[in-house]
Formats: structure tokens, C-alpha cells, sequence
């Protein structure tokens, strides 16, 4: 008989989560305020916790005019009247003053730590190419929505609940000593009702938390499908798979609602205690000063007094009850964020990747591309493309790498490039701002003609003249009219250009750019033969060495030699005649 399997307690994974959740928002909030702007950071941080003590006082203050206020009422006292409400209007203006300057300085210190964190998640993430490493992660879903929305909310909530906390401890200081004055019984009592219900709401409402992270989830997911229909309207126009489209949407906005349902059916079961909460505490503390007014031992003043005094104390102690539902979205965040973290941490080990390039061979002044007994693998190293590869390159030679659909040419250059990692053997080539590499898909950047034709270079400057002159080699100028010759109209490059021209538009970068190696992966699919011939003429004039991967035949022509790959990691390179 089989032993049953021991099963963690929900209690101790709970504690797990949140112990884990605490730790990211620590490490978090500790990298900010060492940052190079922790000088304004704490400044703003101090201004805060200043003015919230000052609020406290006069909230305190306060209190206690409205006491005599009430008091002198009672008593028909005109000149104690005119005084208690002097002292009352005045902590009124006080309190203005303090709340809209407390309101601007958080705004300022949410907004800096926004921008800080903002930055700092956007440089890892092109740090190692992490951005290309995440693709398709099963840990990190929509990485854009946790660095932009789930960012902004993230410094807004966490410092509205860090300030939350220190509000709630220093009223608790403030009015604790005030319903101590009046009497001892409504300490225990405000403190023993607060705790009780802190505890039943999160025995209620603890599934909130898991919810709304998965409500992040799902919604960027749906999201990010509507965005992936806009990139690709043209292929689901010609498909006419508008149907499949929107069943998709459909099942993914089905599951954002099926979400949604049970997040207000839990915040339901939370309403009903929190509203019961709440209306019994209108009640509880004059279920004691009452008796006391009626006998005499207190004025009116003082039972006024009582119940804000009390309501105070209850708020602050009450602070989860009150903001459950507020914290399990927050919480849900900080997990998304932390994930992020921490796997970009994963991705920021410059020493293991300098170590590993070093095993490769990894020379940045060569001045050839040469694979000796290299073996190229998937990136989970699960299955072996290329086994022991050998060949070499050097300026001004040119390779194209052929081999049915999937056998791995595209995989070769990823590996040349450092996309994905060398299986055993040796590696060199140059640096990698002396390699280009044109996909079949060339990327448009936003901006205008002259951006793209400098691309990926954001602060070069090139003469007018040359540009107009290489946009006539690889017979752009038709693109050029369309802009009236204006190099710096700006417009929509990726649904105004064919993909013919685009991959001209990366050829031009190419002879702009003029690096020692280039590779070209399908980069002349979608050219008919004459402007393919012309351009890989370009490229053998130009001096440039060369790797191509192709289908087509007639692309064999235009290269020295021919490697051919084949299943289960063989390979056969061989010389082609010009």
C-alpha cells in the first residue's frame, strides 16, 4: 500500500508568499532610496513624515476645540463660544494648508520613484538582450504591462500605504492618550474590536489576493491581443480569419470576466462584514460614555469628543479591514514586479557571459568569423542542429547556408550573433558593432526616412548627399518621392512600405553603415530577381564579407561556397564556381 503524499499546509504556502512579497518590496524600495536620487527621494520622504505629524497634532487640536466649542453651546457661554470657534476655524485653515502641501509632496516622491524604477527595469531589460531571452517565458507574462502600468501603480500604492501606516501610528498615538484621559475601558475596547475584525477580513477575504493577480494577468493578455490584430490586420485581412480573431478575443475577455465575477463576489462577502463593521462602530463607544453622560460625570463636549477620539483610533488600528480589498491588488502587483526583478537580476550576470564568451573564443579585434568543431543546440540544449561545425570567413568571402525548412540555418546565425548559446567547440568573430544582421523582417522605427536608414544608431550624422546617393543604389527612390525628398517627414514606415521595400531600406543601412560582416537571412524573400541580383552586386562591390541563408537557387551564385545542412545535425560545406 501506498504511503499518502504529505501535503504543505495553505497556512505555511501563505506565509511563504507573503514572506517572499515582503522581501521583493524591500529590495525594491532599499534600490530607490540608494539610488542617485535618494538626496531628493529622502528629502521628499522627511517633508512627508513632518507634515504628518504636524497633521496629527492638529487633528489632536482640533478635537479639543470642538470639545469647548460644544461645551460652551451647552453652557450659553458667549465669550467661551467666540473663542472655541476662533481656536476651531483656525486648525481648520492649519489643516488645509498642511493637506495640500502633503498632497503635492507625495504626488512628487511618487512620481520620482515612478521615473527612477521605470528606467532602471527598462536597462535591465535590454541589458544581455533580456528582452529577447523572455520571449515566450512561462514565469513573465506582457513584461511591457508590469514596467508601465504595473510600475505606476506600484509607487503610488506603496507609498500611499507606507504613509497610510505612519498616519495610522501617529494618530494611535495622538488619540489613544485622549480616550485614555476620558476613560481606560475605551482603549481596550477600540484596540480588542480593531484587531478582531483585521482578523476577519482576512479570513474572508484572503482569495483576493491570488485573484487579482490573475486578473493582471488576463487582462494584459486580452490587451495584447487586441494590439497583436492591429500589427497584423493585413495577414488577417488576406486570410479572412476575422472569425478566428474575434472567437479568440472572446475567450479571453470570457476569461477576464469569469474573473472579475469572482472578485466581486468575494468583495460581496467582504461588504457584507466590512458595512456590519463599521455601522457597530457608530454604536460600540456610546454603549459606554452614554451611561456616563446621563449620570453626570462627563458634559456633552467630552461625548463629542469621545466618538471622533474613537473613530480615529479604530481607523487607524483598522487600517488592512478598511484597505483589503485596496491591498490584495497591491500585494498581486508587487509579486508581478518582484518575478520581473528577480529574473532580470537572472539576466544581469555580465561575469558569467564574459566567462562564457571567453570559453568561445570570443576576439573582438579578428577579423574573421571561424566556427572550429562547434556544435549548435536549441536554447534549452534539447536538441543539436549542427554538430562539430567547421568553416571560416573572411572579409570580402561570402557563405550561404541551405537546408530544408527547420533544420536549423537561421539557428547558426543566432549562435554567430550570442542570441543563443554555444554548444561545445570554439567561436570567433569580430565585436559585434562590426557584424549587421538583416532579417527577413526588417524593423521600422518610428521617425523619419533618415532614422531608418541610420538605425540602430541614434546620434549618427550623415551627409545628405550620400544618403540620397545609396537610396538611389538599392532603388528606393520611388520612397523618396513619396516624402517630396523630405529626408525629415516623419510617417508610418511599417504600413507604407512593402516588406520588399523595407528589406531595401536594411540593404541601405548596410552600405551606410559599411561593417566588417553581414548576415542576411531571407533578407531578399520578397525582391523579384532583378533587384535581388542588384543588390547582392551591391554587397560583393562593397567588400563587405557575407552570410546568407536562403531557399532560392539562384542565390548560390553569389557566394563562394555553399553550406548544405542536414537532419540530425550533419552538414556538408562545399565550393561554389563563380
Amino acid at each position: 500500500m501506498q504511503a499518502p503524499t504529505k501535503r504543505t499546509p495553505l497556512s505555511l504556502i501563505a506565509k511563504e508568499k507573503l514572506g517572499k512579497t515582503a522581501r521583493q518590496l524591500w529590495q525594491i524600495t532599499k534600490a530607490f532610496f540608494k539610488s542617485e536620487r535618494r538626496v531628493r527621494a529622502r528629502g521628499l520622504l522627511t517633508v512627508l513624515l513632518v507634515l504628518s505629524v504636524a497633521f496629527v497634532g492638529v487633528t489632536v487640536l482640533t478635537s479639543y476645540a470642538g470639545r469647548d466649542l460644544i461645551t460652551a453651546i451647552e453652557k450659553k457661554d458667549t465669550h467661551a463660544y467666540w473663542g472655541a470657534m476662533g481656536w476651531y476655524l483656525g486648525t481648520f485653515v492649519v489643516a488645509v494648508l498642511i493637506n495640500v502641501f502633503y498632497r503635492v509632496a507625495e504626488q512628487s516622491l511618487a512620481l520620482l520613484w515612478r521615473e527612477w524604477m521605470a528606467q532602471h527595469l527598462i536597462k535591465r531589460y535590454f541589458n544581455n538582450r533580456a528582452y529577447y531571452r523572455l520571449r515566450g517565458s512561462d514565469s513573465i507574462d506582457n513584461p511591457d504591462q508590469r514596467i508601465s502600468e504595473d510600475v505606476r501603480n506600484f509607487t503610488l500604492d506603496s507609498l500611499s500605504y507606507a504613509l497610510m501606516v505612519v498616519n495610522s501610528v501617529m494618530t494611535l498615538i495622538g488619540f489613544l492618550g485622549v480616550l485614555w484621559s476620558i476613560s481606560s475601558t475605551l482603549v481596550g475596547v477600540a484596540l480588542g474590536y480593531a484587531i478582531a475584525g483585521t482578523f476577519m477580513c482576512f479570513v474572508i477575504a484572503r482569495r483576493l489576493v491570488g485573484l487579482h493577480y490573475e486578473k493582471y494577468q488576463k487582462e494584459a493578455d486580452f490587451r495584447y491581443s487586441l494590439v497583436r490584430v492591429r500589427d497584423n490586420a493585413e495577414s488577417i485581412a488576406f486570410y479572412r480569419g476575422e472569425k478566428r480573431e474575434h472567437v479568440d478575443l472572446f475567450h479571453r475577455l470570457s476569461a477576464v470576466v469569469s474573473n472579475m465575477r469572482s472578485i466581486i463576489v468575494w468583495n460581496r462577502n467582504l461588504g457584507f462584514f466590512r458595512n456590519s463593521y463599521n455601522y457597530l462602530a457608530l454604536i460600540v463607544p456610546i454603549l459606554i460614555v452614554a451611561p456616563m453622560f446621563m449620570s453626570g460625570q462627563m458634559p456633552f463636549g467630552v461625548v463629542t469628543q469621545t466618538l471622533g477620539a474613537f473613530a480615529q483610533v479604530l481607523g487607524a488600528v483598522s487600517i488592512i479591514a478598511d484597505n483589503f480589498e485596496g491591498l490584495s491588488s497591491y500585494l498581486a502587483g508587487i509579486q508581478r514586479l518582484g518575478i520581473l526583478w528577480d529574473d532580470l537580476d537572472d539576466f544581469d550576470a555580465e561575469e558569467e557571459r564574459s566567462a562564457r564568451e571567453g570559453e568561445h573564443q570570443l576576439d573582438a579585434t579578428s577579423t574573421r568569423v571561424k566556427l572550429d568543431k562547434l556544435t549548435v543546440l536549441t536554447p534549452d540544449g534539447a536538441k543539436v542542429l549542427a554538430r562539430d561545425l567547421c568553416f571560416e570567413l573572411t572579409s570580402k568571402q561570402s557563405l550561404i547556408i541551405m537546408g530544408a525548412s527547420g533544420s536549423g540555418k537561421s539557428s547558426v546565425i543566432r549562435t554567430i550573433a550570442g542570441l543563443w548559446p554555444c554548444g561545445p567547440g570554439a567561436l570567433e568573430r569580430p565585436a559585434l558593432n562590426q557584424l549587421m544582421f538583416l532579417p527577413q523582417r526588417p524593423y521600422m522605427v518610428p521617425g523619419n526616412l533618415r532614422d531608418q536608414l541610420h538605425y540602430p544608431a541614434h546620434d549618427r550624422r550623415t551627409d545628405d548627399e550620400e544618403i540620397r546617393k545609396v537610396i538611389a543604389m538599392v532603388n528606393l527612390a520611388d520612397v523618396l518621392s513619396r516624402v517630396d525628398g523630405d529626408l525629415d517627414r516623419v510617417i508610418d514606415w511599417t504600413n507604407v512600405l512593402s516588406l520588399g521595400e523595407q528589406q531595401r531600406v536594411a540593404f541601405a543601412r548596410l552600405f551606410l553603415r559599411q561593417p566588417k560582416f553581414a548576415f542576411l537571412d531571407e533578407a531578399t524573400s520578397a525582391l523579384d530577381e532583378d533587384n535581388q541580383r542588384r543588390i547582392y552586386e551591391l554587397v560583393l562591390a562593397s567588400g563587405i564579407g557575407f552570410i546568407s541563408v536562403g531557399h532560392r537557387e539562384t542565390l548560390v551564385q553569389f557566394h563562394q561556397r555553399v553550406l548544405q545542412l542536414k537532419c540530425e545535425g550533419e552538414w556538408e560545406l562545399s565550393a561554389h564556381r563563380w
